[in-house]
């Protein structure tokens, strides 16, 4: 754990006793895990968002071919016109 022996917490965790005292101690755990709690949530609701804005192409995609299967021979060729003049 971040490179820190047995001895090395002891000595950390009694530092923060003579700090904050016995009272203190559980409060300090509490508000800890409670932030923990908290920065899990945002990660979790990040790696959502990121999932949902990374299928989102694919989902449009499809629509986007349903859609060009269901225009006529008209609208195709006036389709398949405006792309080729935008691209000269």
């Amino acid at each position: 754990m971040f490179g820190l022996g047995g001895q090395e917490l002891i000595v950390i965790l009694l530092i923060i006793l003579l700090f904050f005292g016995a009272k203190k101690l559980p409060e300090l755990a509490k508000g800890l895990g409670k932030g923990l709690n908290e920065f899990k949530k945002a990660q979790a609701g990040l790696e959502e968002e990121f999932n949902k804005a990374v299928e989102a192409p694919k989902t449009g995609s499809d629509d986007l071919s349903e859609r060009v299967k269901n225009m006529s021979d008209d609208e195709k060729a006036k389709l398949a016109a405006m792309l080729n003049a935008s691209k000269k």
